[in-house]
């Protein structure tokens, strides 16, 4: 099923003999097994979606197929939606990428770097420099997750619940501003809540909530009719149930329920998550990538200049560094060798040691419940795929993903 039924695969380039293996590989490897609940897959090349596949259902042990229509938890593929609106403002000339952090959200004037210690008794110093906003876009803050489980540090955020639900964006970054940064800004690279508090700085900026800027900025404009922070209950029949695989015994259990049975998304929360608080559709998020591969324009709609999603698009890391190179062992959405990152999104700048198949400047980035896009500009081609398993990275399905997309190209 494609949205343009009058379009072939031949027509773009594409084998749909091959393509269509894509949905047959999910299908065998993950949901006849029950590994995974369902799979969604979608492939566009030149504006023209030519694949569009839905295996599966929206629970584990039954439920309704999925569909076109069926709601995911895209979790921190909302990061790269945060950062267009930042980059909005930044065009608008209410941000700069120089400014430091404490402009906005004053209390990080304060913020001091870990030396040494434990999670109830440490020693902190002075930052080289301060905090500015280029770092929130390229997780150079020294900001964490506790979640990671690396650093005394992430036990602290543990420990103070950093993120919980319900408080606001400013509430939080008014907490996160009294911890200690893992190392001063600038020297490495750490998967954190950056992009929250780069949240934090567009509503400070715009004057507005992060979901109204969303709303009247993006998804508005480009016909997003399906994404945002909740789901209203008209919709709570399309919002898919989620699971969550222990890393070590294998065990899968539910995470959050299916439309009603949600714990999360049947209201509009406090904390308007801007690194991961969003749900949406297929379709949705492919108008959104379609934008950003169009130079930040569609349907006749400018989002952003060419000149500045191109800027978005390099890579940010200095001396051209890998994610691997600044971030040691730390979590990425995305393979950490071969990518640089970008301004919201990681960037290829070495194809072969990504272990896939691609191009230079390729823009990309995940979820954590396994959903995942990639917009290649040098082949004019977007992959997104979904389905609801947490944590992201417990099957190699984005590399196998990679791998069928790639291997349907035939000019």
């Amino acid at each position: 099923m494609t949205i343009q039924d009058d379009i072939q695969a031949s027509d773009v380039g594409l084998n749909q003999e091959r393509l269509d293996r894509i949905a047959t590989y999910f299908a065998k490897s993950y949901l006849d097994s029950g590994k995974l609940p369902c799979m969604a897959t979608m492939v566009s090349r030149n504006g023209q979606i030519v694949h569009e596949a839905y295996r599966g259902r929206d629970e584990l042990d039954g439920g309704d197929p999925i569909n076109a229509d069926t709601i995911f938890r895209i979790y921190s593929m909302t990061k790269p939606i945060t950062s267009v609106a930042a980059m909005m403002l930044f065009e608008e000339g209410k941000i700069r990428l120089d400014h430091p952090v404490s402009r906005y959200i004053p209390e990080f004037a304060e913020t001091k770097v870990w030396v040494k210690g434990t999670a109830d008794s440490y020693d902190t110093r002075d930052p080289l420099r301060p905090m500015e906003v280029r770092d929130l876009f390229t997780h150079t803050s020294g900001l964490t997750y506790g979640f990671l489980m690396q650093h005394e540090v992430d036990e602290l955020y543990r420990k103070e619940k950093i993120g919980r639900p319900d408080e606001t964006l400013e509430e939080m970054c008014v907490r996160l501003a009294k911890l200690p940064l893992l190392f001063s800004p600038g020297t490495r690279w750490n998967y954190s809540h950056s992009i929250d508090v780069l949240a934090r700085v567009v509503e400070v900026a715009s004057g507005q909530t992060l979901d109204a800027f969303f709303e009247e900025r993006i998804f508005g404009p480009l016909g997003m009719v399906d994404t945002g922070f909740y789901v209203p209950e008209e919709k709570w029949p399309r919002l898919m149930a989620c699971y969550a695989r222990h890393p070590v015994t294998g065990k899968v259990d539910l995470s959050d329920g299916k439309g009603a049975e949600s714990r999360a998304y049947r209201t509009k929360p406090p904390l308007l998550n801007g690194g991961g608080g969003l749900v949406s559709t297929l379709r949705d998020y492919h108008r959104f990538c379609q934008m950003l591969l169009h130079g930040g324009s569609l349907d006749g709609t400018r989002i952003l200049s060419p000149k500045t999603v191109e800027f978005m698009r390099m890579n940010h890391l200095p001396e051209n560094k890998s994610i691997k190179q600044m971030g040691d062992k730390t979590f990425s959405e995305a393979r950490m060798d071969g990518n640089g990152f970008g301004l919201g999104g990681s960037v290829t700048i070495n194809v072969a040691e990504t272990m896939s198949p691609g191009s230079i400047g390729t823009f990309s980035w995940g979820g954590l419940a396994n959903t995942f896009f990639w917009i290649d500009y040098e082949e004019e081609l977007i992959a997104i795929q979904a389905t609801q398993m947490m944590p992201s990275g417990c099957y190699p399905i984005r590399p196998q993903f990679q791998q069928l997309v790639y291997a349907a190209i035939d000019w």
